[in-house]
């Protein structure tokens, strides 16, 4: 969650276009081109891409817990993505473009079928994803002048357009969102072969032990050295590359959708590798225990920042004036999570989420004695 919010921060602050190009908005100053930079190569694809390796583990292990007590897991997992599917199209459609949660429901639904399959397996189909989503990249670079409106400048109007409707009130925002983004069945088709090759990941990491972190620290250490040694460097000679183009359109989609997603697999595995090596209890611990939670209240005091309903701050900030919001989030994600979690047994998304699900009450708070062992 605290590497998903570096990735959005351009998403909520600034036109669409911008997210993938600063020269579409948002400054092309050495300081908003380095954190574009940054961004991309630490970043960009990466911390969904383990988001979602977490949640195919998570849902495995609900299936199989709810398997163990005597009930239908699969039908379980079926209410849990229907429940989900139906929060992330409020996100989506009241608060921000940028939802995550419908597209996991969904890419959920499918990911059931391989909820019995061996490691070999799940590697095997995970494989067969990502090189789906590599001939998606490729089939990207065909779309002429729509590649340049989505990927590039955009246009003067449409810039205009976009900044008008999400400066305006809550009422502008939504009408927006609704006839201009692209709803949840284009987000499954464009990113739901990745994110099925990530949950199918987080699966076999689980079977093996690797995201339980049973493994020996320095097998760790050594995966995380070797993946992200292998991966970073490359993604900062395109990141070079794109900046030498000039972010023409072409050399983003090459970039972002074709030449980084074979090796994103890669470098997700080593930001695991270093997590379970460094960061295994604590703070950042309770912060993941409410990734729900802590996803949806950035969007909320995102949007309060930025857009017309709030403080009407969006496409007024540079790109990397944006950036010195990160640590005051980052303080307050990590010391309401460790306060929560200290009193109550669920974030507040979370039980509301299971209460959906099980179609009952279920305790939120925590009893003395629970709270006196944290």
């Amino acid at each position: 969650m605290l590497g998903i919010l570096v990735a959005n921060l351009p998403g909520f602050a600034l036109p669409g276009a911008a997210y993938f190009s600063p020269a579409a908005w948002g400054g092309t100053s050495r300081a908003d081109i380095a954190a574009w930079a940054l961004t991309f190569v630490l970043v960009e694809g990466k911390m969904r891409g383990l988001f979602a390796m977490l949640f195919g583990a998570s849902m495995l292990l609900v299936i199989q817990r709810a398997d163990a007590r005597g009930e239908n897991g699969a039908a379980l997992h079926l209410r849990r993505m229907g429940t989900l599917f139906a929060i992330g199209c409020a996100h989506a459609y009241g608060v921000w473009s940028g939802d995550i949660l419908s597209l996991y429901a969904m890419v959920g639904c499918v990911a059931l079928i391989f909820t019995g399959a061996g490691t070999r397996l799940l590697l095997f189909a995970a494989t067969a994803a990502f090189v789906l989503t590599l001939l998606n990249g490729v089939a990207l670079l065909g779309l002429g002048d729509v590649l340049e409106r989505v990927f590039g400048r955009s246009t003067p109007a449409a810039l205009a357009r976009e900044i008008a409707a999400l400066r305006g009130p809550w009422r502008a925002n939504v009408a927006w969102r609704w006839h201009e983004e692209a709803g949840p069945l284009t987000a499954f088709l464009a990113n739901g072969p990745e994110t099925l090759g990530y949950m199918l990941l987080g699966m076999a990491g689980l079977r093996t032990g690797f995201l339980t972190g049973t493994w020996p620290r320095r097998r760790y250490g050594a995966i995380a050295a070797v993946a992200l040694g292998l991966t970073l460097p490359i993604d900062g000679v395109l990141a070079w590359r794109t900046n030498a183009h000039q972010f023409d359109a072409h050399a983003v989609v090459l970039a972002s959708f074709v030449l980084t997603p074979p090796l994103r697999p890669l470098t997700v595995i080593g930001y695991a590798a270093l997590l379970l090596c460094v960061a295994r209890e604590g703070r950042v611990a309770d912060a993941g225990r409410v990734a729900l939670s802590n996803y949806l209240l950035c969007s909320i005091a995102a949007t309060a920042l930025f857009y017309g309903w709030g403080a009407g701050q969006f496409a007024r900030w540079d790109r990397a004036t944006l950036y010195v919001l990160l640590p005051p989030a980052w303080f307050a994600m990590l010391t309401w999570s460790r306060w929560w979690r200290a009193r109550f047994t669920h974030g507040p998304a979370e039980w509301a989420w299971r209460c959906a699900t099980q179609r009952r009450w279920i305790a939120l708070r925590r009893k003395r004695c629970e709270r006196d062992a944290i």
